[in-house]
């Protein structure tokens, strides 16, 4: 699996940096370098399986590349955030910008190529065709090109926002979202929705989905995942 995944590592301490990159490699990991948001924007970053991103960095933070990422290039990369702090502001902020995991300095080598290995781990179970625009989905499959879903010779026909939300959960089986943050990578900002919008429009999609609308689940309290 390791030769298949592509890093990208973002991280301005030059040490840090080759020490990553060398230890990754050593897994078997494609790995390429930035010591900058900057550096990093100049990337095709659509390319990468996983992002390993520094929060404090010069003119553009962690944060704030994350957040371009996820709402001006429309990435679902996976992202773990590498920082110093750990208050809970900062786990939180790191996690509403869509992280898949925080790691805090100082951390061992041994510890972050175990995260690592989880998240792309997690990330590959849904592998994406990109060649031909088709993301299998357990058994159904979800064509990116015509933005449908095939259920055997059958094509159900989403809506736009019923599209973005599978196209989130599947990209990411096993993660939950909660409405807040389905909300906030879905609707624009600018429109006004509640909480039940979301419910809406999954109770829709699970019916589309017809037999297999039981791989959207819900835990209560938290917010729905897939789970194939």
């Amino acid at each position: 699996m390791n030769e298949d995944s592509r890093i990208l590592v973002v991280e301005d301490e030059e040490d840090l940096n080759e020490i990553l990159q060398f230890n990754l490699e050593s897994e078997g990991y494609q790995v390429d370098t930035a010591f900058s948001a900057e550096g990093a924007l100049k990337k095709d970053l659509s390319v990468y399986h996983l992002i390993l991103l520094d929060v404090m960095m010069g003119k553009i933070s962690g944060y704030s590349l994350a957040q371009r990422i996820r709402k001006e290039l429309h990435l679902e990369v996976p992202i773990i955030f590498l920082t110093a702090r750990d208050t809970e502001n900062d786990l939180l902020t790191g996690f509403n910008l869509g992280a898949d995991d925080y790691i805090t300095k100082p951390f061992s080598i041994r510890e972050l190529q175990a995260r690592v290995k989880v998240v792309l781990k997690r990330y590959k179970i849904v592998p994406a065709d990109e060649a031909n625009n088709l993301l299998p989905i357990g058994e159904i499959i979800l064509d990116k090109e015509i933005k449908r879903l095939l259920i055997g010779e059958r094509k159900i026909e989403l809506t736009r926002k019923e599209y973005e939300i599978i196209l989130l959960l599947a990209r990411s089986p096993g993660k939950i979202f909660s409405r807040e943050e389905i909300l906030r990578r879905i609707w624009e900002s600018d429109v006004i929705v509640t909480d039940r919008t979301v419910d809406v429009n999954i109770t829709r999609l699970r019916k589309k989905m017809e037999e297999y609308g039981n791989y959207i689940r819900n835990k209560p309290g938290f917010g729905y995942y897939f789970d194939i």
